[in-house]
């Protein structure tokens, strides 16, 4: 059967629903031939009409098939003949039920896939449709006809669909194939370093492909990136070279459609959209009673990617992932020892998951980090064809950063933002080219989307270490970062912001530079608070303030800084209370640093905040593995005061209970060795 094939070389956004794979059961003979007749002509109904820009000649042909099985179904129905069917007739229309669903999930394969898609898979999709001929063509053989009563006209329309079936081979499109060859012919231009010619890609990707407007052309890539992580590594053409159709077809919408002004707009419905989204797959799931086997056994919740521990039972990745942050070197379910911490996914479960999704109208959502998806995407070598169309793409790119209409220098700065996402080279290039003082100048528009997207750029090109210099040597670059920090048009916004100086302060000489910056660390402070009582993305503002405050404070100048801005320690110490873990974290571990860098002062200030031990000692508790050592380490710093017994009295038998010191160990401050941030900074 072909039903291994087409899911592992066809899978599409949404997975097929269970029908696919399981035949009926329990039904009367009548009610099988119903559903079949049911199944077979909303199947016709669907596809008859709509006019494929691919695979035209294969899909008429498999729903003319359909169309006779579409007779025979409803004669059976309307004469009675189905009241009383042979079980090797009732096999055979189980058997028929599938191959109903199969070929309704391949021409839904041809409707919603991009036309870069359907292009690439010509062969591929070619050979499905035979195979499911084949399978038509041997059920017919087996088909016991002189069993089933069926009037002359009916059984010459099957006798006929039999012959045709038999003598049938594999069709491949000429034109299609001319357009796959001269699409791979592409690739192999800028493999050689050449640029191929604008009447030549206006020929293919216009008149060819009927691709009009740049907004048909991003739906195009985001499908094809979109198939190089579903099929992790599993796919044709390899993952590579489909990151080199990726970049020339981002190429080729700026060079022929150039830069819209009104995807601006389209930005801001496409994020509404995505918010409507996610609230309907909470209401679902409230109503919906989730198998028990789909949920994770440590958050009871479903598990949207499940991976096999060494004791081979399964979590969903972000529950597991913590409970070995926290410290624990145990199964939560079996309590065996773990043999390693290694995670690997559970494919064949997360499968399962979406089918019942599917079937349910349930949405199914990848994990909240999306990091593991940009990996995948970034795991594939780039090809070099894939650089030196990125390449030309960032020429077009900056140029109208540069000279480009407000709107169009709005949609440049997300392309180079997103150019940045992935690929060290990308980055280099982008910022050799000159993109990072128009950047700069962006920082200021009065645009939202144009600040976010300009700042968010910013924070993917500092990743690469070289562009550090680039962006604090840029003239006033730093100072409207902080702007945004402090007057953002967005969270999202201010959020990036701060993890840029987060990213910037890594190179120990920039922190200095940073908490000199006029409005740097009373804007670090102000947010601190908000991620204490707003919402998610108010928190991850906070997170990446604490991380960024973290660093500043290791530097004396900025101790001195942060000591002196009471809302910094307020802060800091209410993240401590009411933050995220990750927030947690980074709040204990800037307390700790402003007490080893800001001396007698700064240690006072911050022995003196109201209620302060009984968050250490919470943390010592329930923190992660690094907050735990964060706060042992400054529980000790409270112990060595003066003022000790008079605050922070329960502190050193909290302490010693949780375990994280031995009694022999050296306590001399000097000594200790600060723990690294618990912050990554995520490209955007």
């Amino acid at each position: 059967m072909a039903t291994a094939a087409i899911f592992s070389s066809l899978r599409r956004r949404r997975s097929p629903s269970l029908e696919a794979f399981l035949a009926p059961v329990d039904l009367t003979d009548v009610a099988l031939v119903q559903t079949l007749v049911s199944v077979s002509t909303e199947l016709v109904s669907c596809f008859s009409g709509k006019s494929l820009f691919f695979q035209r000649k294969n899909s008429r042909s498999l729903i003319r098939r359909i169309e006779v099985f579409v007779v025979l179904l409803e004669y059976l129905r309307d004469s009675g003949a189905g009241s009383a069917l042979s079980s090797t007739t009732v096999v055979c229309f189980k058997e028929l039920y599938l191959l109903l669903y199969r070929s309704k999930i391949l021409l839904d394969c041809c409707v919603q896939s991009s036309k870069l898609w359907l292009l690439l898979q010509n062969h591929t999709i070619s050979g499905h449709f035979h195979d499911l001929n084949q399978e038509i063509s041997t059920l017919l053989d087996v088909f016991p006809l002189d069993d089933v009563e069926l009037s002359e006209d009916v059984r010459e329309q099957i006798d006929l669909m039999q012959k045709q079936s038999r003598k049938a081979t594999l069709f491949i499109d000429k034109d299609e194939e001319d357009l796959r060859v001269r699409f791979f012919s592409f690739l192999d231009e800028f493999e050689k370093g050449k640029i191929p010619n604008l009447v030549d890609l206006r020929l293919f990707f216009v008149e060819g492909l009927g691709i009009k407007d740049a907004k048909s052309f991003r739906a195009e890539t985001e499908f094809l990136e979109e198939q190089i992580v579903n099929h992790e590594g599993d796919i044709e053409p390899t993952a590579s070279v489909l990151n080199g159709f990726v970049a020339i077809a981002c190429y080729c919408r700026f060079l022929l459609y150039g830069f819209e002004e009104n995807e601006v707009e389209l930005q801001i419905g496409n994020r509404k959209m995505l918010r409507k989204g996610l609230i309907s797959q909470e209401i679902a799931e409230t109503f919906i009673t989730v198998p028990k086997d789909f949920c994770c056994p440590i958050s009871l919740d479903l598990m949207r990617d499940p991976v096999i521990i060494s004791t081979g039972q399964t979590y969903d990745r972000s529950s597991i992932s913590r409970w070995m942050e926290e410290g624990h070197c145990t199964c939560p379910k079996t309590g065996q020892m773990l043999m390693n911490t290694r995670l690997v996914p559970n494919r064949a479960l997360r499968n399962l998951i979406v089918q019942w999704c599917t079937a349910h109208g349930i949405p199914y959502d990848p994990p909240e980090n999306s990091d593991s998806s940009v990996e995948a995407f970034a795991a594939a070598m780039p090809s070099k064809a894939a650089i030196e169309a990125n390449r030309a793409t960032a020429t077009l790119l900056i140029h109208q950063l540069a000279r480009g209409s407000q709107g169009a220098k709005s949609v440049a700065a997300r392309g180079i933002r997103l150019l940045a996402k992935t690929g060290r080279e990308n980055r280099a290039f982008i910022a050799e080219s000159g993109a990072i003082p128009h950047l700069s100048k962006l920082l200021s528009s009065t645009n939202s989307v144009a600040q976010e997207n300009s700042v968010t750029a910013i924070l993917n090109l500092s990743i690469h270490d070289k562009n550090k210099s680039k962006i604090m040597n840029e003239k006033g670059c730093l100072g409207s970062i902080v702007e945004v920090l402090r007057f953002g048009l967005t969270t999202e916004a201010r959020e990036n912001a701060a993890a840029t100086l987060f990213s910037l302060s890594a190179v120990h000489d920039y922190k200095k530079r940073i908490s000199d910056e006029e409005g740097a660390v009373e804007a670090l402070a102000v947010l601190l608070r908000a991620g204490t009582r707003r919402g998610k993305k108010d928190a991850g503002v906070a997170e990446e303030s604490a991380g960024a405050l973290a660093l500043i404070v290791r530097q004396p100048i900025g101790a001195m800084a942060v000591g002196g801005e009471e809302t910094a320690l307020a802060g800091l110490v209410g993240m401590m209370r009411c933050g995220t873990p990750k927030g947690k974290e980074n709040a204990v571990a800037a307390l700790l640093e402003l007490c080893r860098s800001g001396g007698t002062a700064a240690t006072e200030k911050v022995l003196k905040a109201p209620a302060l031990a009984g968050l250490l000692r919470n943390l010592l508790f329930t923190g992660t593995k690094r907050a735990r050592r964060k706060a042992a380490s400054l529980a000790r710093v409270f112990q060595r005061s003066e003022n000790y017994s008079l605050h922070f009295g329960g502190v050193g038998a909290g302490y010693a209970f949780a375990g994280n010191s031995s009694p022999n160990r050296e306590s001399s401050f000097a000594n200790e060795v600060p723990v690294p941030v618990s912050i990554s900074v995520s490209v955007l």
